[in-house]
């Protein structure tokens, strides 16, 4: 019988007050009971609109219907014919505004929890499944991967299983990219990261750490005398904006990528960290997004005893998801919307003592949609910090453009390919994810890197007929 409920099983989480003080995984998952009863809220549409709203294009009534079989194996397999990383996207990928915001069931109420869902299968079959991946027979063909993260795994993994000899080429010491240095703990435990990487690693995947192309070796090297056939470019958008306003440059500002890599990838909450973050007791975030709030529950379990995010659009307008907004409320963060810094103050020793701020207005939509901000006269005032984490978005770092001739890139440093393929201007070169977006969501850049290894794949193959 269809579950009729107009709500969704609510996902269990850690208590926000002693979750507020950890690193452990906030959210711990559906029961097996609660993934089937979640299940059969799911119609099974003749036309499913959720699967338009996949950019991996999982088939999600099918997966859906064996769990609510009891089928969760056999569902497993149905979402990784398309995903190379369920437990992944089940944990960190904005389904509200792509599957589930296409659910028909939304229209009357929740949507189905299809990431809840997707969540629960790959959890049950990683602590079940004691299967080796099938190592697809060699088709004799050499692709190089740069970079790690969600665009190049997908990419890897899709040439994997066509048979090429696939080497991911990462920069820092451990595979992930920024599933490991920029998603915290609490959110995308590392070991699920770690997991999925040995997977592909037995599938033949090779993983060459501490790479970093460009300068160790460069893309026409790697094809010009180590037989690459082809290059996919998944190096990301490392490289942080910030506001220009005076006092970005005194000591106590950071970007939000250099808390959290410091955090997420060096164990700075560690008392024996080798690379420990100084404690601060008020702590401003400028931005909204994902990553600010990322930030901002960080520098929480950190230790700070204020933390607040200053935006300077409303609540309405936060680009993060809902449930971090949802989740950084119940922890304490303190929301400071319609409001912008316009300086950064400090003390006699260069350190952060305050930040400046102006309150804002909601003026007319911009090219954007979204009401312009505009200053309110007279209304500065001066919020008590002594620690400022920037989080404005970031741009592809300049290197690989730098460093490969013929590769055209726009005036934010993102690699220009072909929609179709994700060719890049360089034969033989192709790119995807934030590497040519700029900062983007991890499904997203699984998209892309499914595209280009299905153009990588055409391209290859039309050479050696």
């Amino acid at each position: 019988m269809p579950n009729m409920s107009k709500v969704k099983n609510p996902m269990p989480c850690q208590d926000p007050k002693v979750r507020a003080h950890n690193f452990k995984e906030v959210t711990t998952g559906y029961t097996e009971e609660m993934a089937k009863d979640e299940a059969a809220r799911c119609l099974q549409c003749k036309n499913p609109f959720c699967m338009a709203g996949c950019p991996v294009h999982i088939h999600i009534p099918e997966f859906i219907a064996l769990v609510a079989e009891g089928k969760f194996e056999e569902a497993y397999q149905v979402i990784h014919k398309s995903s190379a990383l369920p437990a992944v996207c089940g944990r960190v990928c904005p389904q509200e505004s792509q599957c589930e915001g296409k659910c028909i069931r939304g229209k009357m109420g929740d949507p189905v929890g299809i990431g809840r869902l997707e969540r629960f299968v790959a959890d049950y079959h990683n602590e079940h499944s004691t299967a080796k991946p099938e190592v697809p027979a060699s088709n004799g063909h050499k692709v190089a991967v740069v970079g790690s993260g969600p665009a190049g795994l997908t990419c890897a993994g899709d040439l994997a299983q066509l048979g090429y000899e696939v080497t991911i080429f990462e920069a820092l010491h451990t595979a992930g990219g920024v599933l490991v240095y920029g998603i915290p703990e609490f959110r995308l435990p590392k070991a699920i990261v770690r997991k999925e990487i040995e997977g592909l690693k037995a599938m033949g995947v090779k993983v060459e750490t501490n790479m970093v192309i460009g300068k160790v070796i460069s893309i026409d090297e790697l094809m010009q005398e180590y037989g690459f056939e082809a290059v996919f470019v998944g190096s990301g958008a490392g490289l942080p904006k910030f506001m220009g306003i005076p006092g970005e440059n005194l000591k106590g500002v950071f970007s939000a990528n250099e808390i959290l890599t410091r955090s997420n990838l060096m164990k700075a909450y560690l008392p024996d960290c080798d690379t420990p973050i100084k404690q601060s007791k008020n702590v401003a975030i400028v931005g909204g997004g994902n990553v600010a709030m990322d930030a901002a529950r960080t520098a929480l379990r950190l230790g700070a005893e204020n933390v607040y995010i200053v935006y300077r659009r409303g609540m309405e307008e936060l680009p993060a998801r809902k449930e971090e907004v949802e989740h950084a409320e119940e922890e304490g963060i303190i929301f400071k919307t319609l409001n912008n810094p316009v300086e950064i103050l400090g003390d006699e020793q260069g350190w952060v003592k305050g930040m400046k701020v102006i309150k804002m207005e909601l003026g007319e939509p911009d090219a954007s949609g979204r009401r312009r901000p505009v200053e309110v006269p007279g209304s500065e005032y001066v919020l008590d910090v002594d620690c400022v984490i920037m989080s404005l978005g970031t741009n592809p770092n300049p290197l690989i453009k730098s460093t490969t001739p013929g590769l055209d890139t726009n005036p934010h440093g993102g690699i220009i390919v072909s929609e179709e393929s994700a060719m890049s201007s360089k034969d033989g070169v192709f790119a995807g994810g934030d590497a040519v977006t700029g900062a983007a969501t991890v499904i997203l850049a699984m998209g892309a890197g499914k595209t280009a290894a299905a153009g990588i794949h055409e391209y290859i193959q039309n050479k050696a007929k």
